[in-house]
């Protein structure tokens, strides 16, 4: 709807990963140094971490749209709970070999004979895992020796491993020494810095055909960054968000006070889900009972709360909160109408 009203070619934060929109802040051109130096190396690991929506996927996604399909070979596995003998499977399978009825020592045969194949061919295999932090320990053994796959003096399978920030505690146990050591580049990404945060939304709005239409102020750019601390997963979904208002409101200037509407919106959104846990699974505390037999807290002073009184105070929470979602649903119904009857009011006679 709001791609319509602002006239934009794209929807410019879309939640799904797209190298088309690759922004290249400071750290995020650091990690792609390093992501670069070790493609130059043509062997071992290089390791990405990052916390969740820090735009490790959209980095690597760019780095490979790049690379000359007659040099190397890509491909991608995201990890979910891989054990060691699902890994040789999922990697066989995602370079497109057939697995299936095969055992181990078929599925290495085949593979070793793909990676020779490619090796002739004058390229290089490339194996991107996304959530290696979901990876065992067993499992990742199970890459290191893929990797030590070797045709004379060159390795053609190199990997890179992108992971949330418990990856690299992962990686220091004692078990991974071996890949320690072949590991040849890594880099941990951070969040985008205030005026970087700024830049990402230009960026992006600019790709999707944005001509300056919503005015976005500096007080907008500040609020965002404030409440998604630069981390560009939350900056798409709140920016997507405020582009959404801003078309239900008719609005072509999107100012701070904007910003903190919407975002207090999405919280109250995010509260209802969390307040739907059935009453059956909330666990009331049971007050102690003393040698007199009255009820009392843990320090021994009489219990004024009794289980009766706490189910009441919580059916009283959640009225209030069932009426507070009631007001936000009927003000973006409203809001929805408007805009409905506006878009129809416009339209030209069809009779």
């Amino acid at each position: 709807m709001y791609q319509e009203f602002y006239k934009l070619e794209a929807l410019p934060f879309q939640l799904t990963p797209d190298h088309r929109f690759f922004f290249g802040s400071a750290a995020h051109n650091r990690a792609m140094a390093h992501l670069t130096y070790g493609l130059a190396q043509g062997e071992g690991f290089i390791i990405i971490t990052g916390d969740v929506g820090a735009g490790k996927t959209t980095l690597v996604g760019y780095l490979l749209s790049t690379l000359d399909p007659d040099r190397f070979v890509a491909a991608k596995i995201v990890t979910t709970q891989l054990e060691a003998d699902d890994m040789l499977r999922m990697v066989s399978s995602t370079f497109g070999l057939p697995t299936e009825g095969l055992d181990k020592a078929s599925l290495l045969n085949r593979l070793e004979a793909f990676l020779e194949d490619v090796h002739e061919s004058g390229r290089r295999a490339l194996l991107v895992v996304d959530e290696a932090q979901n990876l065992s320990v067993r499992a990742l053994e199970e890459l290191r020796m893929l990797s030590n796959f070797q045709i004379g003096e060159v390795t053609p399978l190199q990997c890179f491993l992108l992971g949330q920030p418990q990856f690299r505690q992962i990686l220091a146990n004692p078990a991974l020494e071996q890949l320690r050591q072949r590991v040849i580049a890594s880099y941990h990404l951070g969040p985008l810095a205030s005026a970087e945060t700024r830049a990402y939304v230009e960026h992006r709005m600019k790709l999707a055909g944005w001509d300056g239409d919503p005015e976005i102020t500096g007080s907008a750019y500040e609020q965002v960054h404030k409440i998604t601390a630069g981390v560009p997963r939350k900056v798409n979904t709140l920016f997507s968000r405020i582009l959404l208002y801003g078309y239900l409101e008719e609005l072509h200037r999107i100012d701070g006070p904007d910003v903190i509407q919407v975002a207090e919106e999405q919280e109250q959104e995010i509260g209802q889900i969390i307040d739907s846990t059935p009453m059956g699974e909330i666990s009331l505390e049971e007050p102690m009972v003393h040698a007199s037999g009255k009820g009392t807290n843990g320090s021994g002073s009489r219990h004024e709360d009794s289980p009766t009184n706490g189910a009441a105070a919580i059916d009283t929470r959640r009225i209030e909160n069932l009426e507070s979602h009631v007001e936000l649903h009927d003000r973006i119904i409203k809001r929805t109408l408007r805009a409905i009857a506006s878009y129809l009011e416009g339209r030209p006679d069809d009779r």
